[in-house]
């Protein structure tokens, strides 16, 4: 351990933080010089003050001098043993040469004077390392250690026992008359229990002035490595550093299962003006449970999560776990070729999935063996995983997150979780996550008032009430705030491999007057609805993302038809906005008017012809995702198959023919767990999908099979297909053949890749085959041949196919100068390219 100066103390803040005892000395030591200056003529007087200073040194006035245990009471009598010192030569070693007339020193006691002791006590001290601990004082080094429930603290220091004085309250100390702070431990005797120990209060900040700059600018990316509970080795010495923002506070203490909840002898320090609090713990490490025991600013106190906990306990408990990952990377192949395609500009087909219901009772690591094979058998490109940050209430789906750092504990460790990741990347699936940087929940062991204050939460009461979900919205004006949120997005990504973050609720943000009524919120600086802070703040996030992490994707859940979404941030749009800087947005309004469509009887669709073509008036103005999310199959929308009209026959083959004309639309392809084999019931998280529809024992399983044979066919021929994804945000990749044909409920349109090679899709939403349909086609294309099918036999179709190639004839139609006949089955969609 470094020596400490004998002044200003062992704290790195002495001016602000000078304690009244050290004041007290510094005047004592005053009065004392003067005094000796006044009489240094008289030699009698001065002999006086050099009996009274030695025998003030020898005994401390007010306290009892610091004593040894009676194992070593001859030693500090004088009487010697071979081989070892005597304390008193431990103690104070001679001069080379006596001194002309020293000064006199006058020794004071070392005991916690009454206002720090009351400030510890009560848990609202700011600076507990400038009381506690070992400090150089007028006379030796004091020592002053507070250890509730303790009997007896003795000081080791090489061979020196030194037992402290009891003063009461479980507070010790002893002035020992050493010229230097010497390393160290204390022995900590309980009523049934001794402890040696590290001493947490000889030990200067494990928190770095980099680290506390960049927290108090807003700009630390790598918070969760300056925040929370880390262990380490610090000044060589192995456990815990524990840090905390709470600038409101009057006092924070860690307590956790090392001090039995009660953090009264654990109180931490603030790094000045932060807000930062931080205690390192010695000999604590992975696995241990705590929280912080804050104080608020009216004195009471509340017991809280920790904010950047990396790892908490299985929920309904709360506790954050001291946690540091082991886990070994395998997916370096993946990682290096996953951003050599932009992924607007590549095959994007995504699996949605819940993983607490997936497959109900699996653990992530149990996951990792089915999850991984399905999704690769089914062909899709990525997985999109509903919420992972940890959150009390299941019924949310994780909606709403107390732990934004951890990974929820229901179904394993953080690394566990990474091993899910890993696998998934092996499989050469991409994994993307639900974020929900919208809001939190009240629980009053979270965020909610974290420090007795409004401090996630905007100040003011209409910012802060989420008026739909009963939940808190974040302060985005304030900078540490959104670095909390920044950071975290930056986490997920970096820590755990995530591929791409899924932005929840994004219009929720960008509105002040998002479910409000007139009088219920506050306009902005220029008198309008937009949310300038949280503008700002999706800016520097996706601006922050995309530059540390290459080859990941964000996407917003953004309901409204709010400019530039996904435009870069530094182009400045009509409404004199930058863009979002997103990389995708989900295409509500296609989801919208699609089902709505297909919801009708065939009969009438003729009259709703516009729902379907809509989307392609708009559909390059942002770089879209067309979502079947969870959202659209519970809480009484019905499961994708149900919505649709007819019978069981008739439901299946619009369900199949919906997905074909989904995957051969512009923009990516979001499906939802148990759609891809049309399950009837709506999804609850209780009980998951109906694998058992999938059971060979199930009358009606060919039904469910077939479907799940078309998606995987959709998949495999979508990826071997540029024409349906290399241009999915440009004009030059679609072209309507038939858009107009709403008597027939006929749409068919081209798609072309790079390179200007086709694909034709037809869908028929009418119940009746049309034979000889004709379309208008390119005259370039000599013949065409169909290359999928959704009313194949092997689907569950009707089978009326088209199994010869389809020459063009010198029949113009659609505006071109030749056109093919074909067999459009009922309730299909046909996929046509070049032969």
């Amino acid at each position: 351990m470094t020596p400490r100066p004998p002044s200003p103390g062992s704290d790195p803040h002495p001016s602000a933080e000078q304690t009244a005892e050290e004041k007290s000395v510094a005047k004592k030591a005053a009065v004392e010089t003067a005094s000796v200056k006044k009489a240094a003529a008289k030699k009698d007087a001065v002999q006086k003050a050099k009996k009274a200073a030695k025998k003030a040194t020898a005994k401390t006035p007010g306290a009892k001098s610091p004593t040894v245990k009676k194992t070593s009471a001859k030693k500090a009598t004088g009487s010697k043993a071979p081989g070892k010192k005597s304390v008193k030569a431990q103690l104070s070693e001679p001069a080379p040469e006596p001194a002309p007339e020293p000064a006199p020193v006058v020794a004071v006691s070392p005991a916690v004077d009454a206002d720090d002791r009351a400030r510890l006590l009560a848990g609202t001290h700011h600076a507990p390392h400038s009381v506690l601990g070992a400090h150089p004082v007028p006379g030796g080094v004091a020592f002053r250690v507070f250890r509730p429930y303790a009997r007896s603290v003795t000081v080791l220091a090489g061979e020196l026992r030194a037992e402290l004085h009891d003063d009461g309250e479980g507070f010790f100390s002893g002035l020992l008359t050493l010229r230097d702070v010497p390393e160290y431990r204390l022995l900590v005797t309980y009523e049934d229990s001794e402890l040696e120990t590290e001493d947490p209060y000889r030990f200067l900040p494990a928190l770095g002035d980099l680290d506390l700059h960049l927290i108090g600018e807003g700009r630390h990316e790598q918070l969760w490595q300056a925040l929370g509970a880390e262990p380490m080795t610090h000044q060589g010495v192995a456990g815990t550093r524990f840090t905390v923002w709470a600038p409101n506070a009057r006092g924070v203490r860690v307590a956790g299962t090392f001090n039995f909840w009660d953090g009264t002898g654990y109180p931490m320090r603030s790094l000045g003006g932060t807000g930062v609090w931080e205690l390192f713990v010695p000999a604590i490490g992975e696995g241990e449970l705590y929280k912080f025991d804050i104080t608020r600013p009216d004195g009471s106190r509340t017991l809280r999560a920790d904010p950047m906990a990396r790892r908490t306990e299985i929920p309904p408990d709360t506790s954050s776990i001291i946690h540091a990952s082991h886990h070994e990377w395998h997916d370096q192949e993946w990682m290096e070729r996953r951003g050599r395609i932009p992924a607007h500009e590549g095959p994007l087909s995504i699996y949605e999935v819940h993983l607490a219901s997936w497959r109900p009772g699996l653990t992530y690591r149990q996951l990792a063996e089915q999850l991984p094979a399905y999704v690769k058998e089914l062909g899709f490109t990525h997985v999109e995983l509903m919420p992972v940050a940890e959150h009390p209430f299941g019924g949310s789906w994780g909606y709403q997150v107390t732990g934004f750092y951890a990974p929820t504990a229901r179904l394993g460790t953080p690394d566990d979780f990474k091993f899910l990741v890993d696998a998934l990347h092996q499989a050469g699936i991409g994994v993307l996550m639900d974020w929900v940087p919208a809001h939190f929940p009240r629980d009053d062991w979270a965020l909610a008032e974290f420090d007795g204050r409004p401090l996630y939460e905007h100040e003011d009461p209409l910012r802060s009430a989420h008026p739909d979900w009963g939940t808190l919205e974040f302060d985005f004006g304030r900078r540490e705030v959104r670095n909390f949120l920044v950071a975290n997005a930056v986490y997920w990504c970096e820590e755990f491999h995530i591929d791409g973050l899924r932005v929840d609720a994004v219009a929720s943000m960008l509105y002040l007057d998002y479910s409000r009524e007139p009088g219920q919120w506050i306009p902005n600086v220029h008198g309008g609805r937009e949310n300038l802070d949280a503008v700002a703040f999706l800016q520097e996030m996706n601006a922050t993302v995309y530059r540390r992490v290459p080859g990941v994707v964000t996407i917003a859940e953004e309901s409204t038809a709010w400019d530039g979404v996904t435009r870069a941030t530094h182009h400045m749009g009509p409404g004199g906005f930058g863009g979002l800087g997103f990389g995708l947005k989900w295409n509500m309004g296609w989801m919208h008017d699609s089902l709505g469509y297909l919801s009708h009887e065939p009969i009438h669709r003729r009259y709703h012809h516009h729902e379907m073509t809509f989307s392609m008036v708009y559909a390059y103005s942002e770089n879209y995702v067309l979502p079947i999310s969870h959202d659209e199959v519970v809480h009484g929308k019905r499961s994708l198959v149900s919505k649709m009209p007819g019978d069981w026959w008739q439901q299946r083959a619009t369900h199949r023919a919906y997905l074909g004309f989904m995957w051969a639309h512009p923009g990516k392809q979001l499906l939802f767990m148990g759609q891809e084999f049309a399950q009837g019931a709506e999804w609850s998280e209780a009980h998951g999908p109906d694998w058992w529809l999938l059971d060979p024992a199930y009358g009606a399983e060919a039904d469910h099979r077939g479907v799940r044979n078309l998606v995987r066919d959709l998949n495999a021929v979508y990826r071997d297909t540029p024409a349906l994804w290399a241009l999915d945000t440009s004009p030059d990749g679609f072209r309507w053949v038939a858009g107009d044909a709403a008597e027939d409920n006929v749409f068919a349109f081209l798609r072309y890749d790079t390179e200007g090679a086709p694909l034709l899709a037809v869908s028929n939403f009418a119940p009746v085959v049309r034979q000889d349909y004709r379309l208008g086609v390119p005259e370039d294309v000599p013949a065409w041949h169909e290359t999928l099918n959704t009313d194949g036999a092997r689907y569950g179709g009707s089978d009326v196919t088209n199994p010869d190639p389809l020459k063009p004839e010198p029949q113009g139609r659609h505006g071109q100068a030749t056109s093919i006949r074909l067999t459009l089955p009922p309730l299909a969609t046909v996929w046509l390219r070049p032969a």
